[in-house]
């Protein structure tokens, strides 16, 4: 990939960041998308399962619903989706029905990921589509959020923890 493409994606990565710490700053798995059209966002979304408290709550499924609606069509045809961690099945899926045309991840997820760690939603060429791939872009930073939520998350558990054993002390 050339310099000037790789800028891009990482400029467009920091925005899919920037939603996934909305996720984090509510208590959700910090996992932040963007869907990119023609140089300009049209969709945004982050994580909201458990605020929402619905299993179809997914960054990508926010942002998809929002670009479809700005552009007036189910289909993402020349568009990008950023993501800061691998799709999930439903979301990959999702993906290859929006006829998105690429999809730009930061990290790999191998214990759900199904744009290449478990399975490629995005590459079987039983499907009427499949999408460009871009793996990798700002990994880092991505994972190393996903690793300090997961950090604090049990340490917060264990806290809870400990506190319910002194109650039942007393």
């Amino acid at each position: 990939m050339d310099e000037m493409n790789q800028k891009l994606d990482e400029k467009y990565m920091r925005e899919a960041i920037r939603q996934a710490k909305k996720a984090y700053a509510l208590e959700e798995v910090p996992i932040g998308c963007v869907i990119v059209y023609e140089g300009k966002i049209i969709g945004r979304g982050y994580n909201r399962r458990t605020t929402d408290k619905n299993p179809l709550a997914h960054a990508e499924i926010a942002a998809i619903k929002k670009a479809s609606k700005k552009i007036n069509d189910w289909r993402l045809e020349e568009c990008t989706l950023y993501v800061t961690l691998e799709p999930c099945q439903m979301c990959a899926g999702a993906i290859v029905q929006a006829r998105t045309k690429r999809v730009v991840v930061g990290c790999m997820n191998p214990k759900a990921g199904c744009a290449g760690s478990i399975l490629n939603l995005l590459d079987m060429q039983e499907f009427n589509h499949q999408v460009e791939l871009t793996t990798g872009v700002l990994g880092e930073e991505c994972s190393a959020m996903m690793k300090q939520f997961f950090k604090e998350l049990r340490e917060k558990q264990k806290k809870i923890k400990y506190e319910k054993t002194l109650k039942k002390e007393d």
